[in-house]
């Protein structure tokens, strides 16, 4: 969901920031004043969800000074500087310093608006990489993005926490959209490198000379080579597939000099099998055996059964917060018709169904069952061709609605049953034989 930005403005002079917040909140901002950088210093600090417009002549700690001290705080968040006529030698120091941009008075309001709305996007886009960032360390974080109690699900769970203490180089193989990055940075996450850095590359995104630059050096731009800003953590390698046989050759003369256990773990990824033929047959057999020395299979989506519910209703429901709309009700055909569904895009098939379905619901037209059919059609069958007894699929979409029911309601029972029109002994009954606590939903 999109995040509130706040414009934090400093100044002095009472009118100038009366004037200033007056004119952003018009522009659709929320605005904090300031009289003083000694004041502006409580309310800001690092990850600030916001920017800062400061003038640059102030009694006290003037503009420069606060402008050192919020770079030695958040070297990322973009402050405006606002000077007097003069003063553009004292602004482009400012600029050297880390100021995001400056303005000289009198200024155009349309100017500030312009620049507040770019820094405010910039600030927005380094604070969700932070937090995708952080996101990416934590393994239990991680974990619980892995959403799905069917059994292969546990199993890759159970896989990723026994092979995360490991050492030894790991191959993730399986379906396309079926979650192969987020098993490796998991892997990563759980295990004792987590703190070592974590390195990734597309082999496929690259030509034979560009990666082999970017793997081994020198590159042009005289960046790393990442063999070597890996050491000591992951590297992992993505669409391996892709390696040329030379650079296979390369890739195991560095694995084979990295020593045992491997000073840097590698983690393979294979997106694309040519033809019919196995990863066994794409690399050579001392390559393949040094990197599936262990193996993780992410299973496809049609094989998770109940999860295809449980993950299109938390997807629905976090993109429906996003639009500000209702998430689609899912109807017992249509509930069917997702666990029967060959979803050949996996996961990521399913997350943009459920977006699209987010939005035909708040234009209040269209359906679940008409956005599988077009992705049907164009993909390939309409259907599974493991068929299923009907109960086990009214078993599914009861759980799923009895689900939904609780977290909308936070877990009030005696809601549940007014809208289910349910008995207690019925619900409890129900919620006991599927599994579901109403402690999770308060």
């Amino acid at each position: 969901m999109s995040r509130a930005m706040k414009v934090a403005i400093v100044d002095d002079e009472a009118d100038m920031r009366q004037s200033i917040s007056q004119w952003l909140a018009l522009s659709g901002f929320d605005t904090e004043t300031y009289a003083s950088a000694e004041d502006a210093l409580k309310g800001i600090g690092a990850d600030f969800a916001g920017v800062v417009v400061s003038d640059i002549k102030m009694p006290g700690m003037d503009g420069m000074a606060f402008l050192k001290r919020l770079m030695s705080m958040d070297s990322g968040l973009p402050v405006i500087m606002i000077t007097g006529h003069g003063d553009v030698p004292m602004a482009v120091e400012a600029m050297r310093v880390g100021a995001y941009d400056f303005l000289e008075k009198p200024f155009n309001p349309d100017r500030m608006t312009e620049l507040a709305k770019k820094a405010t996007q910039a600030r927005r886009m380094t604070l969700d990489n932070r937090a995708l960032r952080r996101e990416l360390s934590d393994g239990t974080i991680l974990m619980k993005k892995l959403i799905g109690g069917s059994p292969v699900m546990e199993r890759l769970r159970e896989d990723i926490l026994d092979l995360g203490q490991a050492d030894s180089h790991v191959l993730i193989d399986g379906e396309t959209g079926t979650g192969k990055t987020l098993v490796a940075h998991a892997l990563h996450a759980v295990g004792p490198r987590a703190s070592k850095k974590f390195v990734t590359i597309s082999c496929a995104a690259w030509s034979e000379d560009q990666l082999a630059a970017k793997l081994f050096g020198p590159a042009e731009d005289g960046a790393i080579p990442l063999v070597e800003e890996a050491r000591g953590g992951t590297l992992c390698l993505e669409d391996v597939e892709a390696l040329s046989h030379s650079l296979q050759a390369r890739l195991l003369t560095v694995i084979n000099e990295s020593g045992t256990p491997p000073e840097t773990r590698i983690i393979a990824i294979c997106n694309e099998h040519v033809a019919d033929k196995t990863l066994e047959d794409i690399l050579r057999a001392d390559l393949f055996y040094r990197l599936g020395a262990m193996t993780i299979l992410c299973p496809p989506l049609r094989s998770r059964g109940e999860d295809i519910l449980t993950l299109f209703t938390r997807m629905s429901e976090q993109f429906a917060e996003e639009y500000g709309c209702d998430a689609p009700q899912v109807t017992a055909q249509e509930a069917a018709q997702l666990l029967q569904a060959p979803w050949p895009g996996n996961v990521r098939q399913l997350v943009n169904i459920a977006e699209r379905a987010v939005l035909q619901n708040r234009r209040g037209s269209g359906s679940i069952a008409s956005l599988l059919m077009a992705d049907n059609e164009a993909s390939g069958p309409a259907m599974t061709t493991e068929g299923k007894p009907l109960k086990e699929y009214v078993e599914s979409f009861e759980k799923m609605l009895i689900d939904n029911t609780m977290r909308r309601h936070k877990g009030s029972i005696v809601a549940v049953m007014d809208e289910l029109c349910l008995p207690r002994r019925t619900l409890n009954e129900k919620m006991a034989k599927y599994g579901l606590q109403r402690q999770d939903y308060t």
